[in-house]
Parts: C-alpha cells; sequence; structure tokens
C-alpha cells in the first residue's frame, strides 16, 4: 500500500467522526493561516496575536484532532496530509462565515439603487452569475444590468458613465486616468479544439501545427485580438489569416462541434467543457496570456453609488470563494 493511499484512508477515518467539542475559530484561523503563510512569526504578525499563542492553538487543534496536524522543522512548520486536508475545509468554513457576515451587513444597510456592468464573454461565467446571485440576495430592491462587449468598446461606456463597473482580462495593466481598479484573480487561458478536430488526439502539438486551422478570435480591434498576435509572434508565427471574430460563447462551441476549429478559453471553463467531452484542450504554452481578470469603476462614483459599493464587495466575495477552488 502506498503512503498516498494510507494518507487518504486517515484522512477519511479523522473526516468521518465526530470531533469532541472545543474547535474555535481561532484554531481555524491559525491553521489556515499557517497554512498560506508557513512561518509562526508572519502567521503571528497576520492575527494580531503572539507567536506562542500561535503554537498554543495549533497544540490544542491537534489534541483536539488526535493526530498530528504540522510537521516542525527549525522554525518553520509543515502541514501533514490531514492538516492539508483540515485546512482545506477550514478555509471553507470560514468563508461561509465570512459571507453569512456579509449578508447580514448588506440587507442592514438597505441598499437600493440599480448597478450597470460591462463585462467582456470570457469572465462572465465565472464571476457575474455567483456576484448577481449574492447581490440580489442582500438587495432585492436594487436592479442590475448587464452588457457584453470587448474592453476597447466598453472603456468609452465606463468613462462617459453609461457603465458602472468594467470587469475584462487584462494584457498589459496600465494606469487610466479617473478610473480606479482591482485585480480579481489570475487564470490561464487555454487552446481548445472540438473533440473530432484532427488535433484532439495528438499526443504532442506545437504552435506550427495550429497555424493553418481556422481561428475562433476576438474582434480585430480589441485588447484580445492584440495579445493573440503577439502571442503569435512570440512563438516566430504570423497571425492566423483564416479567422472567425465572435463574442459568443454558444456559437463558438457550435463552431468548434461544426468545424476544425481552435479557440481560446479561460482554463476553468475549458475544463468544465472538456469534462463534458465537448472539447479539447492542447498542450501548448499561451505564455499567461490575457490572464489577469480585473475590473474598474470611476473614482467619483464609488461614495455617491451605493449599489456600486455593495457590487463591488459581493464581486471581491465572489472572486475569494473562486480561489478556494482548486483547477481540476
Amino acid at each position: 500500500m502506498t503512503q498516498w493511499v494510507r494518507d487518504c484512508e486517515e484522512v477519511l477515518q479523522i473526516l468521518g467522526k465526530s470531533f469532541p467539542p472545543g474547535i474555535t475559530l481561532r484554531h481555524l484561523r491559525a491553521l489556515v493561516a499557517l497554512s498560506d503563510l508557513k512561518l509562526v512569526a508572519r502567521v503571528s504578525k497576520a492575527l494580531g496575536v503572539s507567536q506562542p499563542a500561535v503554537s498554543k492553538q495549533i497544540a490544542e487543534l491537534e489534541k483536539i484532532v488526535g493526530v498530528p496536524v504540522v510537521a516542525r522543522e527549525r522554525n518553520r512548520l509543515y502541514l501533514t496530509p490531514i492538516g492539508t486536508r483540515l485546512a482545506d475545509h477550514a478555509r471553507q468554513a470560514l468563508g461561509q462565515l465570512d459571507r453569512a457576515a456579509f449578508d447580514i451587513e448588506a440587507m442592514i444597510s438597505g441598499v437600493s439603487g440599480s448597478v450597470s456592468v460591462g463585462v467582456v464573454s470570457s469572465v462572465s461565467p465565472a464571476l457575474l452569475p455567483g456576484t448577481i446571485a449574492l447581490f440580489k440576495r442582500s438587495t432585492p430592491q436594487a436592479n442590475v444590468s448587464v452588457s457584453e462587449g470587448h474592453f476597447v468598446e466598453l472603456l468609452p461606456q465606463l468613462e462617459a458613465g453609461k457603465l458602472d463597473l468594467l470587469i475584462a482580462r487584462i494584457w498589459q495593466p496600465q494606469e487610466l486616468a479617473g478610473i480606479d481598479q482591482m485585480a480579481l484573480f489570475s487564470e490561464p487561458v487555454v487552446v481548445v479544439a472540438g473533440r473530432n478536430h484532427p488535433l484532439a488526439q495528438a499526443g504532442d502539438v506545437q504552435w506550427a501545427d495550429v497555424a493553418s486551422y481556422p481561428w475562433i478570435l476576438p474582434q480585430a480591434n480589441s485588447v484580445a485580438r492584440q495579445a493573440v498576435d503577439a502571442l503569435f509572434a512570440a512563438n516566430g508565427l504570423s497571425p492566423p489569416n483564416n479567422t472567425i471574430a465572435s463574442l459568443s460563447l454558444a456559437l463558438n462551441f457550435e463552431l468548434l462541434r461544426a468545424m476544425p476549429a481552435l479557440g481560446l478559453l479561460p482554463q476553468r471553463l475549458a475544463q468544465a467543457q472538456a469534462a463534458r467531452g465537448d472539447v479539447v484542450a492542447l498542450p501548448l504554452d499561451t505564455r499567461d496570456l490575457l490572464s489577469e481578470a480585473r475590473c474598474f469603476w470611476r473614482k467619483d462614483q464609488i461614495s455617491k453609488n451605493a449599489a456600486l459599493s455593495l457590487f463591488l464587495k459581493c464581486l471581491q466575495q465572489t472572486t475569494e470563494d473562486i480561489k478556494t477552488i482548486p483547477f481540476g
């Protein structure tokens, strides 16, 4: 029996029994902080407690669980397989508690009004359903409107006040006059093909192999298209000339099914579609192409529009929820 199997069996045994009373939020926060920060000194600073207090909380947790959750080496602590699994569950539990506190605060605030959101299609499936659901649950009387497009056409609408918020994937981040921005998450973009594509079953695919196929790409005047062109150039190739410019995910999936085309999808969305058997991700390095998602809003609006302020908080909460779910 391998060590990995033994570890998994031990995890199942521990998680399958009822813990004795005594686990507190302090224990959970200390474990999660240790998982993230590695050093007791950093955990102590982050939680605002002494280093002996951190060590005591970990020792108490180990006593309650009944098995070691950390392995000690000099001044560093490493989580055991049990500790790693418990930290994952603790992170989810703390996230639920934070969301509950957020819900209560939002409901008490009585926010009303409206918020208009512009978003690129590659980001909306991951972020907007959860954000809007949380927003509407917190303030049913507030309204949301969503417009899809690419960054170049949505930014002028934000600057003109036609949009309150813009969410997009960024190629080369830069400061924008009168605009605040916030990084949300980073996620690789991958090259995908339909399951019947000639390259779908190829073991070793190079960039030179994909240049001659039709490509489904963003519009020619978009930042995303400029990034794609730069990616091809970085691989010693000219940009594809057999292209279909489309923002519609629904259409793009049908195109991948109907013809030997190639496209680009965020990794989470590509994994979901691959699990359904609709697409195959090709083993090509996209060099962090458009990997960072950001949101943008006018600096003078955050204090004037309570609905926008609340929507931003919902967006942050949803982003944190996404970060706790590993790829794959």
